[in-house]
């Protein structure tokens, strides 16, 4: 899929003015942002990508031995993040399904006031299972955690374009509801922009306002800005990508049932699989074969590799050396 080609021409267009500094203020991009999502500019913030983003949330909310919440089997940047900033990671167990336990996040929150919690991260879709939070579990989720002045929560929706769920809402529809709901999203997904980094956050113009003090006056660089600016209005290529991931994630759902592997049926541009077997062996012969897949044992799954679907040759060379190794490698 790769970057957008509108985007790429916009770069190679602004590369004989690299000698300037980038705008700090981000103000083209964020007027796109704001006319693309519907909202104005201060409640809009840029990061150099998600991490960025979640990092500075860390350091801006949490003092020493603060609590971080969130699930386990989440996206690894909140448990790096949090103790980065001297906060305590908590983590819920996941649900059945490899699913967020939204219910279970908020009891803990509300039943554990001493382990003052400041941030709760939800990601939604998750990575790396690829489940989902539905609507309603949303909206009872916020119901419960909404609306109060001792916690922010996070909703962090990186894959949220290449959702099919048709239970599914973002939570930005939300934001006019809750004024402690802030909202992440990212490039490197479906704009095919990761080597860029950026992502932007949509939240309350107060927090949008600290973020701006705090972060450095140029954190996204110049061409980044170009290229985000450009691949947000590409409306084409943006349906295109969906459409190539959907083909991709549905080919690889038929190749492993033909192989007996099961599978989380995914909201995002990927696939976790359990192969059945030692994982890192798995992973160890693909990557002898030039297949590159993603092993999962630090999120502690020691039989599960995550898949991301590519082009049709790459997808249909991953699941070739896929059933080549399960040949070599013997079940658990």
């Amino acid at each position: 899929m790769g970057p957008s080609p509108k985007a790429m021409a916009a770069v190679k267009q602004a590369l004989d003015h690299q000698h300037l500094y980038p705008d700090p203020s981000h103000y083209e991009l964020l007027q796109t942002l704001s006319k693309e999502w519907g909202f104005p500019t201060k409640q809009l913030a840029i990061g150099n990508g998600s991490d960025e983003l979640i990092d500075l949330l860390c350091r801006i909310y949490c003092e020493h031995h603060d609590g971080v919440l969130t699930s386990a089997a989440a996206f690894n940047a909140y448990e790096v993040s949090a103790p980065a900033n001297r906060a305590v990671i908590h983590k819920v167990p996941m649900a059945e399904g490899y699913r967020f336990d939204l219910p279970a996040v908020a009891d803990y929150f509300l039943k554990h006031p001493e382990k003052n919690i400041r941030l709760i991260f939800v990601s939604n879709p998750n990575n790396p299972t690829g489940t989902y939070a539905t609507k309603a579990e949303v909206e009872a989720f916020l119901q419960k955690v909404g609306n109060r002045d001792d916690v922010m929560i996070i909703f962090d929706e990186a894959y949220n374009e290449f959702v099919r769920a048709k239970d599914y809402a973002s939570a930005q529809g939300y934001m006019g509801q809750y004024k402690n709901l802030i909202v992440l999203r990212t490039f490197s997904k479906i704009y095919g922009l990761a080597g860029f980094r950026l992502g932007a956050m949509i939240a309350p113009p107060e927090v949008v306002e600290v973020f701006n003090r705090v972060r450095k006056p140029f954190n996204v660089n110049d061409l980044a800005q170009v290229a985000a600016n450009a691949a947000l209005q590409d409306k084409e290529f943006i349906e295109r990508s969906q459409q190539i991931c959907w083909k991709g994630l549905d080919y690889f759902y038929k190749k492993l049932e033909e192989l007996g592997l099961p599978y989380i049926p995914s909201q995002g541009n990927f696939v976790m699989f359990d192969t059945l077997r030692d994982a890192a062996k798995v992973n160890e012969a693909l990557l002898r074969r030039g297949i590159i897949m993603r092993p999962l044992l630090n999120y502690g799954f020691k039989t599960h590799l995550r898949l991301s679907v590519g082009r049709d040759h790459e997808n249909e060379a991953a699941m070739s050396a896929l059933a080549d190794v399960l040949k070599e490698i013997a079940p658990l």
